[in-house]
């Protein structure tokens, strides 16, 4: 018999899901349904009652949702580390952001900055009034909800600040690298089975799944690092 199994993930990780899915499903008898949102948005479905089997979110948040009975306490596991990098478009010259004075000027230099208004661009935007320029740059700087390499692609800006995992798919956009060590902030993203699932076996299958070499082969690849 065949387990549908629903997975509620922040959209960082769809590149990861939509790969590694189809090889649990290959050698379980489980039927994966992915969606992908925003973080706080399924972060309140969640919190409102919403269906599903595991949330792959933020650590916080799935704490935040254990805490808040969503989640079952003792069914959560770190998947992947995802640090924070700067893209620039396909042949573009690379700025210098190897120290954090390097990347300050590189951002007082540029055209153009974006960011995201997910998790890592809540980091961001405070690193920034951190580093003593947010003042400066804001008028250059525009917010997305959508992938901040396609802004860079298209020629709209001139550096993107984002995820390294949300960075690498976006054809005509380039990784510059990773932040500074010292600036960086590496994003732990989390999964937990629905408190009170009937039948969490294949949900926690999958959990044990993405620890697995071929999992992990995939992790890695997408510019993550496992939990």
């Amino acid at each position: 018999m065949t387990s549908n199994l629903k997975i509620l993930s922040g959209g960082a990780m769809q590149g990861l899901l939509t790969e590694v899915a189809p090889l649990f499903e290959h050698g379980n008898a489980a039927k994966v349904e992915l969606r992908f949102g925003l973080t706080s948005a399924l972060k309140k479905e969640i919190e409102q009652g919403a269906v599903f089997d595991i949330a792959l979110l933020p650590r916080p948040d799935i704490d935040a949702l254990t805490k808040a009975g969503r989640i079952a306490p003792d069914s959560t596991a770190d998947i992947a580390r995802s640090s924070i990098g700067v893209a620039v478009r396909a042949g573009a010259a690379k700025p210098d952001i190897a120290t954090a004075d390097a990347f300050k000027r590189t951002l007082l230099q540029a055209r153009s900055i974006t960011y995201s208004d997910g998790p890592s661009g809540i980091y961001i935007g405070a690193l920034i009034d951190r580093l003593g320029i947010g003042q400066q740059i804001k008028p250059k700087t525009r917010l997305t909800t959508g992938p901040v390499a396609e802004l860079v692609a298209a020629g709209e800006a001139e550096i993107g600040i984002q995820q390294i995992v949300a960075i690498l798919p976006i054809k005509g956009a380039e990784l510059v690298g990773p932040l500074p060590a010292d600036l960086q902030n590496v994003i732990i993203y989390a999964a937990g089975l629905a408190a009170g699932i009937e039948d969490g076996a294949a949900a926690r299958a999958f959990l044990a799944f993405m620890a697995t070499p071929d999992a992990v082969r995939i992790i890695r690849a997408k510019g993550l690092e496992p939990g």
